[in-house]
């Protein structure tokens, strides 16, 4: 045998062990996966009383209510500053620790995650412009936001801002469990295990968060890097086995490599996931041919479309990518209707930074009823295409199966 060819015989077996001991842990994840099940259908009863209805922070509330429906977005959050941190690029003044001002509102939107100050998120000045904004929201026609409020993401006191939220402005408010990416993670809740994470998301959605008694009605946004992190399959399969339990709704946060959607929904589906009662989320920055979307949107989860209001192309967390405009995804929203998936459409902001607020200069939570649906009429929607993007498909995903 030449070397060349011990070589290759070594690839060829390092690629037949790798697939093995893949085989081996989704079996184990299965078996444990129906242990677990099996374990806690004591809880039946509850979700019985939850089938057909929406879980919102002031209680379960009837699909047909929800009215135009955000599906991802934040209202507040705690991400550690160094998980989306960046450094200005050399040629750029040193601006990093400016004042937020109309002067530097180019830089901020070119760079947002260069200056500290812009992805801080819960301060009273955000506080204040997310309660004007959701007046705003609630004045031109919206019904309810899906605050996606995973663990790593989630302030200390986000639930009580919700539900204070949803009282005074009107707005369907519902929240979210489970776990964000790894970087987001303190060492405690990396070392848990699948059963402990499964445990935490069962009682987010069953008694409420942290004993508030607010309780959560999606899991997610479920974090994923790519490639996978070790966590993240553990948050994976805990979030697949609760979702089997309890008919709960599931958003992801795929990696940004148009290989990751597919690999979650393998360890997901393996673990009991249900794909077509999920969201598979920012597909705008993962993938970007016709023919990926069209696979994807195959596998028959919901395709969200997330980051409207961003007209600026170059994306910091992955040079590579060209960030598209709110022309290109309504093209790329009528490309899937046009394919057959106008049932499994939904849209949103994901609104995260102080520059994306109405009050800081950006375009707040209801540019899409504002500025995006009068475009997407001049572009071919119907009103039947509108009205499923933003009222019907968003019911059908939040509805406890």
């Amino acid at each position: 045998m030449t070397e060349e060819s011990m070589f290759i015989a070594s690839e060829n077996d390092q690629h037949d062990i790798a697939k093995a001991s893949n085989s081996l842990i989704f079996h184990s994840l299965r078996t444990f996966a129906s242990l677990l099940r099996g374990k806690f259908h004591c809880y039946n009863g509850y979700y019985n009383k939850m089938k057909g209805k929406v879980q919102t922070v002031l209680g379960p509330v009837e699909p047909n209510t929800l009215g135009v429906t955000l599906t991802h977005e934040h209202l507040l959050h705690e991400l550690p500053l160094e998980v989306f941190r960046h450094p200005l690029p050399k040629n750029i003044p040193p601006l990093k620790d400016s004042p937020f001002t109309v002067g530097n509102l180019g830089w901020l939107r070119q760079y947002p995650y260069c200056f500290d100050d812009n992805n801080i998120y819960t301060d009273e000045g955000v506080r204040k412009a997310v309660k004007e904004e959701m007046h705003f929201f609630k004045q031109v026609g919206g019904g309810t936001i899906v605050d996606n409020g995973s663990i790593g993401l989630r302030a200390k006191d986000q639930v009580q801002f919700l539900t204070t939220l949803s009282k005074e402005t009107g707005v369907n408010v519902v929240t979210g469990t489970g776990f964000y990416v790894v970087f987001a993670q303190s060492q405690s809740v990396i070392s848990m295990k699948v059963e402990e994470m499964a445990a935490k998301i069962r009682d987010d959605i069953l008694n409420g968060i942290d004993d508030t008694g607010i309780k959560c009605g999606v899991i997610g946004e479920i974090g994923c890097s790519w490639p996978l992190d070790d966590f993240e399959r553990k948050s994976l399969v805990s979030s697949a086995i609760v979702q089997e339990e309890t008919g709960c709704p599931v958003i992801i946060h795929p990696g940004r490599d148009k290989e990751s959607p597919e690999e979650i929904f393998r360890v997901f589906q393996e673990a009991g996931g249900k794909i077509g009662h999920t969201v598979m989320s920012h597909l705008e920055r993962t993938l970007h041919t016709k023919q990926d979307l069209a696979e994807f949107a195959s596998l028959g989860s919901y395709c969200e479309f997330d980051l409207f209001g961003i007209e600026v192309s170059y994306y910091q967390h992955n040079e590579d990518i060209d960030m598209p405009s709110d022309a290109q995804r309504i093209k790329r929203l009528h490309y899937l209707i046009e394919q057959g998936f106008g049932d499994k459409i939904v849209i949103s902001h994901d609104i995260h930074t102080k520059h994306r607020l109405m009050k800081y200069g950006g375009h707040g939570f209801s540019h899409i009823i504002a500025n995006v649906v009068p475009n997407m009429k001049k572009r071919g929607f119907s009103e039947d295409h509108i009205r499923k993007i933003l009222i019907n498909n968003p019911q059908k995903w939040l509805t406890f199966e």
